[in-house]
């Protein structure tokens, strides 16, 4: 849902704000993607590590879900610069910020998921199970809050406003 344009701040065209969001949003996946890659790259190089042998079943399947999480995520956050190039001077960007949007979120999803099981497997592989499943939760406890839910829930608070406020104008103009 979008907010009214009479609460924008802002003083900009349709194509003015596309472009504004277009490279926030890259500005900001780059941030993120080389955080991802330098986690991707470290767990490339970790089968032939020494020490790989003595990694237990769980602690190998945690790490091809990194693996994979760290994969996925880096797919989703290069994803929208190649569409941009490859859609480039098409009259595409608004369904391109869309879609960044949407790759955006997915690749921080695959990015909790990966930076989760790369922790519990270095706490499994040092310490107890208990406390690799603490740890487990609680970076899947920290992501999910920080990079979602709390954003959501302001989210739903903004629309509840924006909705709301209309209504209260009304009964304010009653004479």
């Amino acid at each position: 849902m979008s907010v009214d344009p009479s609460l924008k701040p802002r003083n900009e065209t349709d194509h003015e704000r596309l472009d504004r969001q277009l490279i926030e949003m890259l500005q900001g996946f780059r941030v993120a993607i080389t955080g991802v890659q330098v986690l991707f790259a470290f767990l490339l190089t970790v089968p032939y590590a020494a020490g790989w042998d003595r990694i237990d079943e769980t602690g190998r399947i945690l790490f091809f879900v990194t693996l994979f999480g760290a994969a996925l995520a880096s797919i989703c956050f290069s994803a929208p610069v190649f569409q941009h190039r490859i859609l480039f001077r098409m009259d595409q960007k608004e369904a391109l910020v869309r879609r960044a949007n949407r790759l955006g979120i997915w690749g921080g999803l695959a990015l909790a998921v990966s930076i989760s099981a790369a922790t519990t497997l270095i706490m499994e592989t040092l310490t107890t199970a208990w406390a690799s499943i603490l740890t487990a939760i609680g970076i899947v406890a920290l992501c999910g809050w920080l990079w979602f839910l709390q954003p959501f829930r302001d989210r739903i608070r903004l629309i509840r406003r924006v909705a709301a406020r209309p209504a209260l104008e009304d009964l304010t103009s009653v004479e």
